[in-house]
């Protein structure tokens, strides 16, 4: 395994970070007591990207065909810089030859302020216990160290050290990685599902969502206590580690570099989370391949444009490999890509 691949290794991302970065102020208002907003403080404007990007991200996408319509399957990194944009020239040909797009969850439901309240109603302790009691003093004494550290950072979400004490462990560790992205300068709003959202609104183009924020939020509140707990220590391990963890599996996602993405994140969470791992990508993967189907079989030459976390389309469990499996035509798009 090379320096590049090792370091690759990130917590995963799902779609709902971004909606609990963008419902903010909405979750502190659930969580505070008497229903009071959080104080806001002007928030540090986050470290630019260590080099200007010279070319269009190589993008992980693949056409999969049957006799009259194909999909297109997009591998999403969920938070971006500016300078991953423009896209590559094959994105723009895939979006501009597809008439729908689908996403694991809709753009319109993703935007909705309803979800960062289901959000907050999910992770909120209801025994009248804190996240502290929880957690042991050690991983306690941890998560009040990042607190410290990062309480300008946490500030700009509608957080607050104090908040956090009334939420799960899923909701904290998903907030330690945010926190983390986004102070190395990522953003939900340039992520490329929300990119890609955008330009189908503006295209007026249908979209749908291959899940609904309901049922995302049920995978992660339904987690084991012991699950949960490993989330969040594994989340702060990585944010005292520094962002070289977050900016090589974005480095990889950027080089579409499959195999390094496969044998660091992949396998770390397969290895270390099995359980984790079946229930966030083999389970749902197998859940989204009938419906992809479902499309293909379309009456019409109708094309669509998916785009999911990078994480479901690659190696044996993803997507990719198992529409293949059944048959179809399945080849990369790849302009940039070095021939076989």
């Amino acid at each position: 395994m090379s320096q590049t691949q090792n370091r690759a290794r990130a917590p995963m991302i799902v779609a709902v970070l971004a909606a609990i970065v963008a419902a903010g102020a909405t979750i502190a208002a659930v969580a505070a007591p008497g229903g009071a907003t959080a104080a806001q403080t002007d928030a540090p404007k986050p470290a630019a990207a260590t080099e200007a990007a010279k070319a269009p991200p190589v993008p992980l996408l693949w056409k999969v065909s049957d006799e009259d319509n194909s999909l297109y399957l997009l591998g999403s990194f969920h938070l971006l810089l500016p300078d991953d944009y423009p896209l590559s020239r094959d994105v723009d040909l895939a979006f501009a030859d597809a008439e729908k797009l689908v996403f694991e969850m809709s753009p319109e439901e993703l935007a909705s302020p309803q979800l960062g309240i289901q959000m907050a109603q999910a992770a909120m302790r209801t025994d009248g216990s804190t996240l502290d009691e929880q957690l042991g003093p050690e991983l306690a004494a941890k998560l009040a160290d990042w607190g410290t550290q990062n309480a300008a950072q946490l500030a700009a979400t509608g957080m607050t050290v104090e908040l956090l004490q009334r939420f799960e462990p899923w909701f904290v560790g998903m907030m330690v990685t945010i926190t983390q992205m986004t102070g190395i300068g990522f953003d939900p709003a340039l992520g490329l599902d929300a990119h890609m959202g955008g330009l189908a609104q503006k295209a007026q183009k249908p979209t749908a969502g291959l899940e609904s924020g309901a049922q995302q939020i049920a995978f992660l509140d339904g987690m084991a206590p012991a699950e949960q707990l490993q989330m969040l220590e594994q989340a702060l391990d990585q944010a005292e580690a520094g962002a070289d963890q977050m900016l090589a599996l974005h480095a990889a996602w950027r080089a579409g570099d499959v195999e390094a993405i496969l044998d660091g994140t992949v396998a770390e969470l397969r290895r270390d989370f099995p359980e984790l791992y079946r229930a966030i990508n083999v389970e749902r993967n197998d859940a989204w391949v009938p419906r992809l189907e479902a499309r293909l079989r379309e009456d019409g030459e109708d094309d669509t444009l998916v785009v999911v976390g990078a994480m479901h389309l690659l190696g044996k469990d993803g997507v990719v490999e198992k529409l293949r499996a059944k048959g179809y035509t399945v080849e990369r798009v790849c302009s940039v890509c070095a021939a076989p």
